[in-house]
């Protein structure tokens, strides 16, 4: 069967979320959140999706790539390649390796870092290319029809709010999430700095769920927040659990994600996905008190170009 590798195309999508789905079940993807990504990557992360087709036109693989534009060191980028696990074999994934590398080459990627999932032959796989492994991460499931840990009351001076309390003016929420993620685990750092685009892609975002998304307010400022994103299938997905750290220590990002947990679950949501660094005990720890199951692990694997 002949393979062939090319740009994506709007139709693609629904190809494109069905293979994330089956390679990937513990991530949420949708056709539109894909046409809304697609359509607003920032410029600077010459971002390309790629999908591996068929004769027949039917999608069997994809690829984001991009360089990690938001990153406090140049030349980083970035590939993430999954191909439905009924399609292996083909030589699909050799393709969008292929062409992802070459596309990062060419705009001055100097480092490529990729998840691969824990398995001997993905792993194999990638060693092979020259990819050395490096650090780890878990995906996490709930099954939220089995029960939660009871709603706890906050502690005086602390109340806990549905994000569209702020759709007047986000920035407070941008100000945290910028907190939050400057020192989250990870290879590759990120700094968000850049307050309009955002608005456009985070706070905007098709899969971002205002109403169940959770911020505990203390004295009036945001401190901490359980960011949450629902695929309409009955999936919720916790994007981003943080507190910024002059509150932290008191316990209140648990008690903001238990609440969105019990919205979520309130609102006919079924499962709940989250993801850990496999080196952060604490977030492990607490989701493991959730209820959460580690459902697969994935491995950063870097290589050096030239």
């Amino acid at each position: 069967m002949t393979v062939i590798v090319r740009d994506v195309r709007p139709e693609d999508a629904e190809g494109f979320a069905r293979v994330r789905r089956a390679a990937l079940p513990f991530m949420l993807a949708t056709a539109e959140q894909l046409r809304f990504d697609w359509a607003h990557a920032h410029p600077d992360s010459h971002s390309r999706p790629l999908v591996a087709v068929t004769e027949g036109g039917e999608v069997i693989g994809t690829a984001q790539v991009s360089v990690a534009h938001d990153a406090p060191e140049p030349g980083i980028g970035r590939l993430n390649v999954y191909v439905d696990p009924a399609r292996r074999g083909l030589g699909a994934g050799t393709l969008l390796v292929r062409t992802a590398e070459e596309h990062l080459a060419e705009r001055g990627a100097t480092r490529l870092y990729s998840w691969v999932l824990d398995e001997p032959e993905s792993r194999a796989y990638a060693e092979r290319r020259g990819y050395a492994p490096s650090r780890s991460a878990h995906f996490l499931r709930l099954d939220l029809t089995a029960g939660l840990p009871p709603l706890q009351a906050p502690p005086a001076g602390v109340e806990l709010v549905p994000a569209e309390e702020f759709a007047a003016d986000p920035r407070p929420l941008f100000a945290l999430d910028a907190a939050t993620t400057a020192d989250e685990p990870g290879d590759v750092p990120a700094e968000l700095d850049d307050y309009p685009h955002w608005l456009e892609t985070t706070w905007n975002h098709p899969l971002h769920d205002r109403a169940l998304t959770t911020v505990a307010v203390v004295d009036g400022v945001p401190a901490a927040f359980s960011v949450a994103q629902t695929d309409g299938l009955g999936r919720y997905a916790t994007g981003m659990t943080g507190t910024a750290p002059a509150f932290r220590g008191r316990g209140l990002a648990k008690l903001a994600k238990n609440a969105a947990l019990h919205r979520a679950r309130a609102a006919g949501c079924t499962e709940a996905f989250t993801g850990n660094d496999a080196g952060n005990g604490p977030m492990l720890a607490i989701n493991e008190w959730f209820g959460y199951a580690i459902g697969a692990t994935e491995v950063r694997h870097v290589r050096a170009l030239g």
